[in-house]
């Protein structure tokens, strides 16, 4: 019998892969990837709690999170190839246009 405690153990484990690769990695595609990684452990954790917790909240901020992740996923790569026409690189420490 699974418990709370196991998905929730499972969300925190991909949320922690996707802030080490955020951290970590200087590709670009490997950031967003990450951060998809983070948005579908933050899912996993609201539809936990709503089918523990008997309520549709969870389900429902998941839909949510999920029309953001696309959003996010459509204007990053947008972002992604623009910057690699101009640089012709894709390392984060070569967008020092970002920083300014």
């Amino acid at each position: 019998m699974l418990t709370m405690s196991h998905f929730l153990f499972v969300s925190a484990v991909l949320f922690t892969i996707g802030v080490a690769g955020v951290l970590s990695r200087k590709n670009l595609f490997i950031v967003f990837l990450s951060i998809e990684i983070i948005l579908n452990a933050v899912n996993l954790s609201f539809v936990t709690f709503a089918r523990f917790l008997g309520q549709l909240d969870g389900q429902i901020f998941t839909f949510l999170v999920i029309a953001v992740a696309a959003a996010e996923a459509a204007i990053g790569l947008a972002i992604v190839i623009l910057l690699f026409k101009n640089k012709e690189s894709l390392n984060v420490d070569d967008f020092k246009l970002m920083k300014e």
